[in-house]
């Protein structure tokens, strides 16, 4: 019975898929530096090579090396309408003691400093200092079930690298077309080895954390939506659904999908109750995943979000949810004015109220409509009454 849960989660790669997963490993990220700091243009292996080293010097035993993600998933199939931004590498390590994850961060700046380019006195800059040019984001969690930590490095505009740390993580994956981690060891060894063999061969093997691999490769392959429990995704995976919704991925099981679509929504509220800490983390997740072209869908992405909360949010006040729903009809028109864009207006209807002069008996020969209300603005700048659609 194990073997076959085992034969269901795990796959081989193909020469095909190795030979795109030595390309990924092989590329050259840039990691920008912030004021004079110069950018380090690294390759993965590379990086991934020191922080090993270091964390081995430390004493933090690192059980294996993975790829996860996004990035994974490309690996496994090259057009497949997600695209990857972010490169995630997951470092399984033991974490005892929280004092551990103190020793991950020394070891990540530390090794951010070697790879300073030559020249620089590195004698002179500390980890501190690192830190406030190189890193982007730090996440660290120790508690009972979770055990990890993030430390994101800085680039500008193109993929972002993020090194996890990770001892325990009861939920590690979104949805089943990302749910993908590629064990990279047999990749790595193969690098490192002085005196590789000429034609010797390896085996690389991924694992699907959803569960089973053949139909989350299913899934990936046609572009189709399923999860396992949303409500146990901190912030319910709703960002990242109405994303594959914009890059014409579809829900698996329609029947199904109402259904997550609500849990997904509750679970959102629940982690960002205030409306201004659910503005800061649509933001951060536009920058974030809509780079380059792709800021020419953030419109249709914040309207395809609004359409989904407005549609299946059970668990909010009324005015809670026309405020959530006012702030995001307020970055989609930010948006457009950002892009220059004119909105197809066919199905919207602008409504007017007069200035007061306008009941002067001058102006007695105008028709006034009394029936339309005016234009409200309720708590954000913005509040439209439309026949359906939105601007």
């Amino acid at each position: 019975m194990m073997e076959l849960q085992r034969e269901k989660r795990f796959h081989n790669l193909t020469p095909e898929q190795i030979q795109a997963l030595d390309k990924v490993l092989t590329e050259v990220i840039p990691i920008h530096g912030r004021g004079n700091f110069p950018t380090l243009h690294v390759r993965v292996k590379d990086i991934i090579r020191v922080v090993k080293d270091r964390l081995v010097e430390r004493d933090i035993h690192v059980k294996d090396i993975r790829l996860n993600g996004a990035t994974a998933s490309h690996v496994l199939v090259r057009d497949n309408g997600i695209g990857y931004r972010d490169l995630d590498i997951i470092f399984g390590v033991e974490l005892p003691r929280q004092e551990d994850l103190q020793v991950i961060k020394e070891v990540v700046l530390c090794s951010l400093r070697d790879l300073l380019p030559c020249g620089v006195n590195r004698r002179k800059i500390t980890c501190l200092t690192m830190k406030e040019a190189y890193v982007q984001k730090m996440v660290k969690v120790f508690n009972e079930h979770d055990r990890w930590s993030l430390i994101s490095l800085s680039n500008s505009r193109a993929k972002t690298m993020g090194l996890r740390f990770v001892s325990s993580l009861r939920r590690q994956f979104e949805f089943s077309v990302d749910s993908f981690q590629i064990i990279l060891d047999r990749m790595l060894e193969s690098y490192w080895e002085t005196e590789r063999k000429q034609g010797a061969t390896f085996t690389v093997e991924a694992e699907c954390m959803y569960g089973d691999f053949g139909q989350a490769l299913d899934h990936l392959r046609h572009r189709l939506i399923a999860t396992h429990n949303p409500e146990e995704i901190r912030g319910g995976g709703l960002l990242k659904y109405s994303d594959l919704l914009v890059r014409n991925f579809r829900p698996a099981s329609e029947t199904e999908i109402k259904s997550l679509e609500r849990y997904m929504c509750s679970r959102f509220f629940i982690d960002f109750p205030d409306v201004g800490e659910q503005q800061r983390k649509i933001e951060a997740y536009l920058q974030c995943h809509f780079i380059g072209n792709e800021e020419a869908s953030k419109y249709d992405y914040l309207m395809t979000l609004r359409r989904v909360i407005d549609e299946s949010t059970v668990c909010l006040m009324g005015h809670e949810r026309r405020q959530t729903l006012n702030m995001i009809t307020v970055l989609a028109l930010r948006v457009l004015g950002e892009q220059n864009a004119i909105p197809n207006t066919a199905n919207v209807t602008c409504f007017y109220q007069p200035a007061p002069y306008m009941a002067e008996p001058i102006y007695s020969s105008y028709y006034i409509t009394q029936a339309q209300p005016p234009l409200v603005y309720h708590p954000y700048p913005l509040h439209v009454h439309m026949q359906s659609g939105l601007v």
